[in-house]
């Protein structure tokens, strides 16, 4: 438990903190405003698209839903047009890359079980995720909206922001993104510098020393936390107010720290026990490669318990002990990685608390839900799994 947690609680704890601030200083408003004036009316899905999958990355899938339904509400409302046909992009987006891009915990805490570079997560996460997004979103979006017409809720009147309200001082789209970017632009230069200097293509320098060093995800992250509270200092909070708000991000966090030193505890267990080699021996007989077993497994955990990030932990676990017998490199383990992520998204129904946020924030029923929502997450999953299966045939 130890060693797992050395490395992913700080990362959690940093990554709960850096969202938490980009929310509270009106980061996320102003990615969507800006992008909604871009692509306009016409267009509103993909800007909903590319909102959710850009705020997914600091923030919490429930967290970021939460603080960007009221524009799905205007919007649905001005237009006339289902509410999934703008939330269903929305919530693909939040989903992907919460369930496939570091710094998030799920994929994080897997790399750290499965001992992956995270720059390789990264890179195939954001390949999976784009398509997976586009799938379940806009083009998924608009077919099961023509086919359920769901009203804006009631609950509109209560969360929607007063007129004007922080629109003066929030951030410009250029520093929030760029914000966000910053820890995957270091991480992944970071990890290709790693690369070259093993393989022997750059020497070890100053230069080169300082971009590793930068590019280490304690590093990447520290720097965003900091940017990140500057800017809720340029709007207004005080410093004992920011503590408040890092010592509220950090309540979420710690069960997921929990759970993710568990599995390490679980992937120990399977080595030191020797279960691990006779699965591996078995799993190496059998016509399931590797990357679909993962899958499969985080899917079955998944289905049977509802949480993403339990899910993606515990096939992890499992999938540990045998990577020895399979000689992986680095990009092969990620594309792993990935897979046991996507595999723990699929068919989100009543025993995951995200299937009732969504339920109760877009006013549908049960059967409304496992239509839309669940549908949504399996086509992520599916596509996920097609898309690591794919790239894994040609490295």
């Amino acid at each position: 438990m130890g060693s797992t947690l050395g490395f992913i609680a700080t990362v959690v704890g940093l990554g709960a903190i850096f969202g938490q601030m980009l929310e509270s200083s009106g980061g996320a408003g102003a990615l969507a405003g800006y992008l909604l004036g871009k692509f306009g009316t016409d267009k509103s899905s993909w800007a909903l698209m590319l909102t959710g999958f850009m705020v997914g990355i600091p923030i919490f899938f429930d967290i970021g839903l939460i603080i960007l339904v009221p524009l799905v509400y205007a919007i649905s409302k001005n237009t006339g047009k289902s509410l999934l046909y703008y939330a269903a992009p929305l919530m693909a987006g939040l989903a992907a890359t919460h369930a496939l891009v570091p710094p998030t915990p799920g994929p994080t805490a897997v790399a750290q079980i499965l001992g992956v570079d995270l720059g390789w997560v990264v890179i195939f996460g954001l390949a999976a995720g784009i398509p997976a997004a586009i799938l379940a979103g806009p083009v998924y979006g608009r077919y099961i909206a023509k086919r359920m017409f769901i009203k804006v809720p009631d609950i509109l009147a209560e969360i929607q922001k007063k007129p004007g309200e922080g629109e003066k001082t929030q951030p410009s789209f250029g520093v929030v993104f760029l914000l966000i970017a910053l820890p995957l632009i270091l991480i992944i230069a970071g990890t290709f510098f790693n690369l070259g200097v093993e393989k022997e293509i750059l020497r070890k320098s100053v230069p080169v020393n300082i971009v590793i060093f930068l590019g280490h995800p304690f590093t990447a992250l520290i720097i965003a936390t900091l940017l990140s509270v500057l800017l809720c200092l340029r709007r207004g909070y005080k410093g004992n107010e920011i503590l408040d708000l890092s010592t509220k991000a950090l309540g979420p966090a710690g069960i997921i720290i929990l759970v993710t030193g568990a599995g390490g505890v679980l992937k120990q267990i399977l080595v030191d026990s020797g279960i691990g080699s006779v699965i591996a021996g078995s799993v190496s007989g059998s016509s399931f490669p590797l990357i679909v077993l993962a899958w499969i497994i985080a899917a079955l955990v998944r289905i049977t318990q509802g949480s993403a990030t339990v899910a993606m932990i515990t096939a992890a676990g499992i999938v540990a002990p045998m990577l020895g017998s399979f000689n992986l490199s680095q990009p092969e383990t990620a594309l792993i990685v990935i897979s046991t992520a996507s595999g723990s998204t699929i068919l989100s129904h009543v025993n995951d608390s995200g299937f009732w946020i969504v339920s109760k924030y877009l006013g549908m029923n049960e059967k409304q839900t496992l239509k839309s929502w669940t549908m949504m997450e399996t086509i992520i999953a599916v596509t996920g799994l097609v898309i690591t299966f794919s790239v894994s045939l040609l490295i």
